[in-house]
């Protein structure tokens, strides 16, 4: 536990030292706001008619009320949270190489499957955090601009779905650390985030995303009832492997791969 403790220490000082932290929570703070305008704009007509192509897009929103901007912050966080978490994961472990201190890591007296571990572990943390930041900026949105709608069910419901959405995506970094490591850089892990990104779309409209690991956390931000986008009991599986998956590719990279 001691050299875990040691590796996680090593990240945290390394994340402390980088501004990306803090451009990453500006993100996830951003992306409720401009929900916010959104709603914003619905909800005053005279302000939809001069914005042109962005007023009509917000006008496709349709309702807006509480529940209805908490269903956009939620869409958000299965596709934002895709490149966000990825993103943060592409860091973590292809920064090693794009800073070249893969050979510094690697001098500490720390197994390699411990340093893995520890930035796992930073990732999960910081991705988890993100989350948090996001849910609650959109909750107190929800209060500045008094959206009303919102039961003390419908809420929970609306939190409830979010936080397990955010979970189902944070599983899908694994693949994107093993990318990171085996393309050397953060080229390989980005380009890896947007292709899958556009496969969900189109494998989830095909009726296929229930075995999709990349479609599975949109699925379950989409309404109840909607034919062809319901979640099986071996999405759950298929997205647990997934993880497992990468995680171990990333370890066995990590152990075998020539970092000189």
């Amino acid at each position: 536990m001691r050299k875990i403790a040691i590796a996680i220490k090593v990240e945290y000082l390394k994340i402390k030292s980088s501004k990306i932290f803090w451009i990453t929570l500006f993100l996830f703070i951003l992306i409720p706001i401009m929900m916010g305008l959104m709603i914003y704009i619905v909800r005053h007509p005279e302000i939809s008619a001069k914005l042109g192509i962005i007023g009509a897009k917000a006008s496709l929103f349709g309702n807006a009320d509480g529940p209805a901007y908490m269903g956009l912050v939620i869409q958000a966080i299965a596709s934002v949270g895709l490149i966000g978490y990825g993103f943060v994961t592409s860091w973590m472990f292809g920064s090693e190489h794009t800073q070249h201190t893969m050979k510094d890591i690697l001098a500490l007296p720390v197994s390699r499957n411990h340093i893995v571990l520890a930035k796992f572990f930073i990732v999960i943390c910081w991705s988890i955090l993100l989350s948090f930041v996001m849910i609650i900026s959109a909750l107190i949105i929800c209060y500045l601009m008094n959206l009303s709608g919102f039961t003390a069910t419908n809420l929970k419901e609306s939190i409830s779905t979010f936080a397990i959405t955010a979970l189902m995506t944070i599983l899908l970094c694994s693949p994107v650390a093993f990318l990171a490591g085996y393309g050397r850089g953060l080229v390989a892990p980005l380009g890896f985030i947007f292709v899958t990104m556009i496969m969900a779309q189109f494998v989830a409209l095909s009726g296929l995303g229930a075995y999709f690991p990349w479609s599975i956390p949109g699925l379950n931000t989409a309404p109840e009832g909607t034919e062809g986008m319901k979640l099986l009991p071996v999405s759950y599986v298929i997205l647990t492997l997934t993880f497992i998956g990468g995680y171990w590719a990333t370890q066995f990279w990590w152990n075998h791969a020539d970092h000189h």
